[in-house]
């Protein structure tokens, strides 16, 4: 099948690509953390019951998880850019409606539409793979995964300093403006990516996935009321396990499923998303924890009795130390590989929290508790999508690592809803109002340290990286790992990049996409314009060129599966063609 590569423009280095598309994944973030200063006074505001107000922050994550792995797949059929650009639009229309309401079911939509916006990691790591040379991806892969904790950790004083002088509403107003922001951002300096996969968007599977996650976590959120050995309880996770295996045995019959769980079933894959979900449960517990304990008054004994903005400042460590620890991933990864970086991450993270059930008696250590799990949940976080991309085929990473961000998503779903079952279950009456006590601060801070260890173990258990993987992943230029690529190949395509007078192009990007539509490997050919790239697997594929002062080249070619390449030379037009 042959990709639609008409009317794209040529790709072209550019520095603003990377900071652009991690601001994207920051704002995402704020709506993720936008209520949490609030949190405490959210059925009061609401007029709710405080089991009813959890679901205004649940009900964003939920659309989260489900999000993901559908607006990567629409991303693969029409477009990342677009696909990015449609989840901000939607993002923005959810907190508009949230900032013109004051009812908790109106509030809940709205916050459902700004969930939906979780698909921009998944794209933004796409588009940073098919546009960036190998020796920028590792550092911007880590950037962007990263950017979820760092848009939440800084997003927490700042939504403090707006609902502690202006309406609450304000939050949603400013969390509006970002995005509208993001959006011109990423349509002035985000080019769109030229491959495109055929086939049909799975509308029963993201019915099905949807239908399966809302009856699963819809329990967990109300167990505590109805009843974890209710009729009710036991029937939606009785209902949720029979939903999501139909669901799983339907996605297995389909020759472009919405979620490949083919891919799922490889060890170093399955091990990687089932530490993604530790991860994710490990990361939200801090930002529902810390700023409670620092703004309940002290008269409770235990309370710090700091105001929203010293709350929001005391925990804001978090996401700058996340920030911080990208480049210090990439020097780690390359050294030790990302399997290294996740163990020492999910190390610190574990050591963290079981350091910090004996500090939560002042406020200057919360921040050193901000810190230590920053920098543990930033290498872990970083890691994540360097061991996806190395455990499967370049056609497959996108699939791959929307399924990694799912996961990470359903970790944080989870743990908003036992971290918020756990501190109404153990709340004490005090003034009429239900207060969260230090047993269920210090039972959260447990949970979290279980969920650390346990992905701590899962990643102990993954296999190391091949010889090869870290070959690719230490070269110094994207040239050097061309040349290390035509030495190593054994059967795929070489050739060179021409010009259409016949002489070299140097950085011409070439991407090699299989007949599903999918991104099968890319490089950039070396100065003399040569290029090498190997095959997944025998079949047609299309080779597809471009370059900065020429119009773009697509080529059919089709590998038998021997051990010789196939020669193939890429002649480029010489019209200049506009990003």
């Amino acid at each position: 099948m042959t990709p639609t590569t008409t009317d794209q423009p040529a790709r072209r280095q550019s520095g603003t690509i990377v900071p652009v598309l991690a601001f994207a994944g920051i704002v995402v973030a704020v709506m993720q953390t936008l209520l949490v200063p609030v949190i405490k006074d959210l059925p009061a505001l609401l007029s709710t019951t405080p089991s009813n107000a959890t679901w205004v922050l649940t009900s964003t994550l939920l659309s989260g998880a489900v999000a993901t792995p559908i607006m990567g797949r629409l991303g693969d059929l029409y477009g990342k850019r677009r696909m990015l650009l449609a989840s901000l639009a939607v993002m923005v229309a959810g907190a508009l409606i949230s900032g013109f309401t004051a009812a908790v079911l109106p509030m809940i939509v709205g916050r459902t539409l700004q969930g939906f916006a979780m698909g921009a990691i998944p794209l933004g790591i796409g588009l940073m793979r098919d546009m960036l040379p190998r020796e920028r991806l590792g550092s911007a892969m880590a950037l962007m995964s990263s950017s979820i904790g760092v848009g939440g950790g800084l997003a927490l004083p700042a939504a403090a300093l707006i609902a502690q002088h202006a309406d609450w509403h304000a939050l949603f107003f400013c969390a509006a403006g970002l995005g509208v922001l993001s959006i011109v951002l990423t349509l002035v300096a985000v080019p769109e990516s030229p491959a495109r996969a055929q086939g049909s968007f799975d509308l029963p599977g993201a019915l099905g996935l949807s239908a399966g996650l809302v009856l699963f976590l819809l329990p967990i959120t109300k167990g505590s009321d109805w009843g974890w050995t209710s009729a009710g309880t036991l029937g939606l996770f009785g209902a949720s396990a029979v939903v999501l295996l139909l669901w799983g045995l339907m996605e297995l019959r389909l020759a472009a499923p919405l979620v490949d769980l083919r891919t799922t079933a490889r060890r170093e894959v399955l091990l990687t998303n089932l530490a993604s979900i530790m991860v994710g449960v490990s990361f939200y517990v801090v930002s529902l924890v810390l700023p409670q304990l620092l703004q309940l008054p002290v008269a409770t004994g235990y309370g710090l009795g700091t105001s929203m903005v010293v709350a929001g400042l005391c925990v804001a460590p978090l996401g700058l130390t996340m920030m911080f620890t990208a480049p210090v991933y990439a020097r780690l990864s390359v050294r030790y590989g990302p399997k290294v970086t996740l163990i020492i991450g999910l190390l610190v993270i574990a050591l963290g929290y079981a350091g910090g059930l004996g500090l939560m008696t002042a406020a200057w250590q919360t921040v050193v508790i901000s810190v230590v799990l920053g920098a543990g949940i930033g290498l872990a976080y970083s890691s994540l999508p360097a061991l996806i991309v190395g455990a499967v085929p370049a056609s497959e990473t996108g699939a791959a690592n929307g399924l990694n961000t799912l996961m990470r998503s359903i970790g944080t779903s989870v743990s908003s809803a036992v971290i918020g079952m756990v501190l109404t279950g153990t709340a004490h009456q005090q003034g009429g109002l239900a207060v969260p006590s230090m047993q269920g601060f210090r039972v959260s801070f447990l949970i979290a340290t279980a969920a650390a260890a346990i992905g701590l173990l899962l990643a102990l258990l993954l296999p190391n990286q091949r010889p090869a993987q870290h070959t690719q992943l230490r070269a110094s230029s994207e040239e050097e790992a061309n040349l290390q690529r035509a030495e190593e190949v054994l059967w795929g395509f070489r050739g060179r990049v021409l010009g259409a007078d016949g002489t070299p192009v140097a950085r011409a990007r070439v991407t090699l996409i299989d007949r599903r539509g999918r991104q099968a490997g890319a490089t950039l050919s070396a100065a003399d314009g040569s290029y090498a790239l190997t095959v997944p697997a025998q079949g047609p594929y299309v080779l597809a060129a471009t370059a900065t002062g020429h119009g773009p080249h697509a080529s059919s070619a089709t590998h038998t599966g021997d051990d010789h390449p196939v020669d193939l030379d890429l002649s480029l037009p010489g019209e200049s063609v506009s990003a």
